[in-house]
């Protein structure tokens, strides 16, 4: 019998979404079809300790199941290209650039893709300079984020000048640089990309209802999420979404997955793309793996190709 392909899920690591990423480590473990792939369990501390020395040896492949800092944003996919290890997921610039919400965006104008009004600053500019004239081509509400965080911590929205300074200041113990955002009157819609960079595929399009006035960390994840899939959209906006998720995919230079969000004003026809997230929610219930399950590709299966397209980079 061959041997079995022994596939390393990382959970855990040392940013917020700690717990997060061990709901989908565990997710990814349990799923794992067992007459191919050996799994191996690895927890990083929320110190950055590792429990064992990660080698070739001890690995075919690396499944990083990790969300945020660290995880998320090109750091770990670093350390696995200097290892000779193959991951599953985007690359060092792709997970980098995603993970910024600034250069995010940067990358999108450059390609013509459609996003909300915002403007950007550090921490120093932020206390030298007038909030007035900070924020002054926006309208309330807006939102402010840290550029560097997912799983929307960090993140509030704000009506006022005392909210925005709290906002801003909240968002600056979690980053140098801050982000605010043009608030808008939207539908919340998702689109998941899977494939390589020659050949990726959207799959159906989901729509998130929001039961609050947005979806904050508790709506996200403490309370359960209503997810209309496919959405109820014409069917010319679907395709239009599923047409700008797999351009973000490209803008960013995307590998293997990403789950893109986009706003939608209905009212006016306007469709704006959100965020690329590289390493999305991967439970069985999350946004992502359902998105998959109602295009043809069921969990294990997505798996399979995940790993596949890691290997196959790898081959390269």
């Amino acid at each position: 019998m061959a041997r079995r392909m022994r596939v390393a899920v990382l959970g855990g690591g040392p940013s917020p979404e700690y717990e997060v990423s061990l709901q989908s480590a565990r997710a990814v473990l349990d799923a794992l079809p067992r007459d191919l792939y050996e799994p191996i369990p690895i927890t990083i501390g929320k110190n950055g300790e590792w429990p064992v020395v990660l080698e070739p040896g001890l690995a075919d492949v690396v499944f990083p199941v990790l969300h945020g800092p660290f995880g998320e944003d090109g750091v770990i996919q670093g350390h696995l290209e200097t290892l000779g290890i193959p991951y599953v997921g985007c690359g060092v610039l792709a997970s980098a650039v995603a993970m910024d919400k600034i250069a995010m965006r940067r990358a999108f104008l450059a390609e013509g893709i459609p996003v909300t009004p915002h403007v950007w600053f550090t921490g120093h500019r932020w206390r030298t300079t007038a909030p007035q004239e900070l924020v002054e081509p926006l309208d309330w509400p807006m939102y402010v984020k840290p550029a560097n965080l997912g799983s929307s911590i960090g993140i509030s929205r704000v009506t006022s000048f005392d909210e925005l300074r709290a906002g801003v200041e909240g968002a600056l113990a979690h980053d140098h640089h801050v982000l605010v955002e043009q608030g808008v009157t939207a539908r919340e819609l998702h689109c998941g990309v899977l494939g390589g960079y020659d050949d990726p595929l959207a799959s159906v399009v989901g729509e998130i209802k929001v039961s609050g006035t947005w979806l904050d960390y508790k709506a996200k994840y403490l309370v359960p999420t209503d997810n209309r899939i496919p959405a109820d959209l014409p069917g010319s906006v679907t395709e239009d979404v599923r047409e700008l998720a797999l351009r973000a995919f490209r803008a960013i230079g995307g590998y293997g997955l990403a789950r893109v969000d986009f706003l939608f004003e209905e009212g006016a026809g306007r469709l704006n793309v959100l965020e690329i997230n590289t390493m999305p929610g991967f439970t069985s219930g999350s946004a992502y793996t359902k998105l998959w399950a109602a295009s043809g590709v069921p969990y294990p299966e997505l798996l399979r190709r995940l790993i596949d397209l890691a290997l196959a980079r790898s081959s390269r």
